[in-house]
């Protein structure tokens, strides 16, 4: 693949990521409507600032990349990696505006909620936060475009916060994990190359893959946990879903080459699943 191809704007905007940012959304906006809490417009709102953070996070991505791209003849990439950047800022810059606008509803907590959140997403590949680069990228998702962005929509629904509803995004907020998950298995060798220290490269390949198939089980232990508890009734349905959600697995053990479907099949399975899942928790 040409280098220049690999930053142009379509392909750094990652659209088989915005399942993470709708599926998050959606299952705060769904917990509060089955306790009767609907704002059609308000909903509108959050999906569309999640969707926009989630597209400022992966715009922004690449931008530690000009480190390891030093030269004359990298001089059109440099230029598509800036322009990525500026548009993913511009994603926040309109994301923070009706964050604003929800501060003013809501009140202080969701300040607090937006302002680490924003800061977390800034903080994913710029220095001298660098999650990524630490190896602490795959942890730190699964609270903040997990747990915080569940909590959030249903919290400016509602405006308050349950404990139930933080063990309701605990199954979408690993999937979120395992979604970051497949793109470092995916780019293994490029970031082990770049000296990246993802935590693929930590821990090696073939704990990578295990870590992965780890999370998929801890996904629907979790649900069926929640059925139990009576907090999702009905979730043992979900279990029609794991044939979808295992399908990316045939890629773990590919070259690298026939492993770059890893990460969008990845994605589909986390729409199809959040799909189901919300869909029993209107229930």
């Amino acid at each position: 693949m040409m280098l220049v191809e690999r930053y142009r704007f379509s392909r750094a905007l990652r659209p088989f990521s915005f399942s993470v940012a709708f599926i998050v959304c959606l299952t705060g906006i769904v917990a509060a409507y089955r306790e009767g809490f609907s704002d059609p417009l308000n909903a509108f709102l959050i999906l569309l600032a999640g969707l926009l953070l989630q597209a400022g996070v992966n715009l922004i991505n690449d931008f530690s990349d000009l480190t390891f791209l030093s030269g004359p003849q990298y001089q059109t990439v440099h230029r598509q990696i800036k322009i990525n950047f500026r548009i993913g800022l511009c994603c926040f810059l309109i994301a923070s505006c009706i964050g604003v606008y929800f501060i003013y509803l809501s009140g202080p907590f969701l300040l607090v909620l937006s302002v680490v959140g924003l800061f977390g997403a800034l903080g994913y590949t710029l220095e001298p936060i660098n999650y990524k680069h630490r190896g602490l990228a795959v942890f730190f998702v699964f609270w903040l475009m997990g747990v915080m962005m569940v909590l959030g929509a249903y919290f400016i629904q509602t405006k308050v916060v349950k404990v139930d509803v933080f063990f309701l995004s605990i199954p979408v907020s690993l999937f979120t994990s395992l979604l970051l998950l497949s793109n470092e298995i995916r780019d293994y060798e490029d970031d082990r190359d770049k000296g990246i220290r993802t935590l693929s490269v930590r821990v090696g390949y073939d704990n990578a893959i295990l870590i992965y198939k780890m999370m998929i089980a801890a996904i629907y232990l979790v649900t069926i946990l929640l059925g139990l508890a009576d907090i999702l009734p009905w979730s043992y349905w979900l279990l029609l879903t794991l044939p979808i959600v295992i399908l990316p697995c045939r890629f773990l053990h590919r070259e690298r080459d026939a492993r770059r479907q890893l990460t969008p099949e990845t994605g589909r399975g986390y729409f199809v699943f959040g799909l189901f899942y919300c869909c029993l928790l209107a229930l």
